[in-house]
């Protein structure tokens, strides 16, 4: 642990926990509403599914690449007053994408949220941590599941108030995005008063394991296949399943966003279990499971009718969704001391495979079928076998050692 860690070990700050929570689920609601619209935006202006992945490609392509910057920078020059400029850059994008009339507007209103979201995750993210009390995993999973029921709460409200409102009534959302940068402004105090003793000290890392510097190297190559394996497959969910209901089933733009909040809230309960399990039994266990796990029932889902399609979707999401916190907390144990840039990383990633995944899936469904990419990406859970090559969690917290 940090010096600032230390600090504060000895109890959970519950109160700057819910308030970070809270905004990554204000965040992560803001940016689903934005996936959530696309079946409005393909009719409104004749877009392709090739079109449909270039959007998604643009938001997580930015927030992917800004990510691990943000988070290598403020491991050295913490940030604590950048936290309420995330909520303002997507405040920024909801009003481009509500006033949008050109798919360019578009684009330039999905790198919008993108920014919000790279700046927002790193800062966030470490002080989940610092607040932790040690208890890491919980932390990680109850800031993780804050912006995993905001993206299942993004479907509802798209069905709710802006299919019948229409393009315009993004904007009202605003509102929300200001309440975060009210929330943010507190936390970045709370945060900056924590820093203050120390604010010229660069924190020394701590060596927590012994670890060959191969070994680590090998175990994050590992840690980020399994990211896409997982990332691939949800991207395909978040940019395209609707589109499968709507074109397979026939299912009403409407239904077919209540089916995906079906998915997405299963996906937001098991981000929740990851964490403390992984806490109780060992990151590595839960890893295997989180991916592994899912396979039986996404390589059943491409071939079931409608009801067994939602059926499936429960412990897709529950299982996949068990994965991210335990990948997290594991590679922030590989590089101890290294929080803002792990976080980063692994956000980054996410965004990243999801966004460049987007677009050849969407041109893939242009020239064959959107059944066909799900059949595709069914298989992706077992690259979860390369789990065994993860050092084991008894090894990670080993007798420090000098590398």
């Amino acid at each position: 642990m940090t010096i600032i860690e230390n600090r504060i070990a000895s109890s959970t700050v519950f109160a700057v926990l819910i308030a970070v929570t809270t905004c990554h689920l204000i965040n992560d609601t803001l940016q689903a509403l934005m996936l959530a619209i696309y079946p409005m935006l393909r009719d409104s202006y004749a877009l392709t599914f090739g079109q449909i992945g270039m959007i998604t490609l643009v938001f997580q392509v930015v927030a992917s690449i800004l990510q691990p910057l943000i988070g290598h920078y403020t491991d050295r020059r913490p940030l604590p007053y950048s936290l309420p400029v995330a909520p303002a850059f997507t405040l920024l994008g909801l009003v481009l994408l509500g006033a949008a009339t050109s798919y360019p507007a578009i684009l330039v209103a999905a790198g919008a949220v993108g920014i919000g979201s790279a700046i927002f995750h790193p800062e966030a993210s470490r002080v989940a941590r610092i607040a932790s009390g040690g208890r890491y995993g919980m932390a990680q999973s109850l800031f993780q599941v804050g912006g995993n029921i905001g993206t299942s709460i993004g479907p509802l409200l798209a069905a709710w108030v802006i299919l019948p409102h229409g393009q315009a009534s993004v904007i009202w959302f605003g509102a929300i995005a200001l309440a975060a940068v009210g929330i943010l402004s507190s936390v970045g105090r709370w945060y900056s008063h924590h820093l203050r003793p120390k604010n010229t000290a660069r924190p020394t890392p701590a060596v927590h394991h012994n670890l060959s510097t191969r070994t680590v190297s090998l175990s994050l190559a590992v840690l980020l296949a399994l990211m896409f394996s997982k990332f691939v497959y949800t991207s395909s969910f978040s940019s395209f399943y609707t589109f499968y209901l709507i074109d397979h089933f026939q299912v009403p733009v409407k239904d077919a966003q209540i089916y995906l909040f079906v998915y997405l809230g299963a996906f937001a309960m098991g981000t929740f279990a990851g964490g403390p399990i992984g806490d109780r039994i060992g990151r590595k266990a839960v890893i295997w499971f989180s991916i592994l796990g899912a396979l039986p029932f996404t390589l059943a889902l491409p071939f079931a009718n409608l009801s067994w399609t939602v059926i499936l979707t429960i412990p897709i999401g529950l299982i996949l969704a068990s994965a991210f916190s335990a990948m997290v907390v594991y590679a922030q144990e590989l590089l101890p001391g290294r929080v803002g840039m792990i976080s980063g990383l692994f956000f980054g990633t996410a965004f990243g495979i999801a966004g460049l995944s987007a677009v050849p899936l969407g041109y893939l469904a242009d020239h064959t079928s959107i059944v066909f990419v799900f059949q595709l990406c069914s298989v992706l859970p077992a690259i979860g076998f390369l789990t065994v090559f993860l050092p084991s969690s008894e090894r990670l917290r080993s007798a420090p050692a000098n590398r």
